[in-house]
């Protein structure tokens, strides 16, 4: 990319610009989004990136990374969901019955301390329980679509090391 012109973004590594035209590139491992004002500038590209890659087009862009893309041309708007990928994360976690909450952070919630592992019997038992697993997957969901979980997140974060049963 640099070789044909692009400045790699300094805010993040995988995003290409061209000052020339407004268009972007952006790439994670072997996904690949092009996005610009114009369809010529990013034929253009694709065809000088196909020279040295092989490469598949698969179209517009509908889904990535477990977001999907909505385009609304009418209002002009663009916009990120994970519904699809928060869906299979409750159904990973036997969760999808789970009673939905207007707020990310029941007022009942109360972590402590005082709930980590006494005994070889509940270390044992918390050892099967996929706490870690659950954070990670609040943490994708956060970083991508829902910048609202990182309170929840930090809380849970407090106790990955060493979870406890909830009382």
């Amino acid at each position: 990319m640099l070789r044909i012109g692009y400045k790699r973004c300094e805010y993040d590594c995988c995003v290409y610009l061209d000052d020339g035209s407004f268009i972007f590139l952006l790439l994670y491992v072997d996904y690949m989004i092009i996005v610009g004002n114009h369809l010529c500038d990013v034929n253009e590209l694709k065809s000088l990136l196909s020279e040295d890659f092989d490469m598949k087009d698969l179209g517009p862009t509908k889904k990535i990374l477990g977001m999907e893309i909505h385009k609304d041309k009418q209002s002009i708007r663009l916009w990120l969901s994970q519904q699809g990928y928060v869906k299979k994360v409750l159904d990973k976690f036997n969760m999808s019955n789970a009673k939905p909450v207007s707020t990310p952070l029941a007022k009942d919630f109360n972590h402590s301390v005082d709930q980590c592992p006494k005994t070889d019997v509940e270390v044992d038992y918390m050892s099967k329980v996929p706490y870690a697993n659950v954070v990670g997957c609040l943490m994708y969901a956060m970083v991508c679509t829902r910048p609202d979980l990182a309170h929840v997140v930090s809380q849970v974060c407090k106790f990955i090391s060493n979870p406890g049963k909830r009382n």
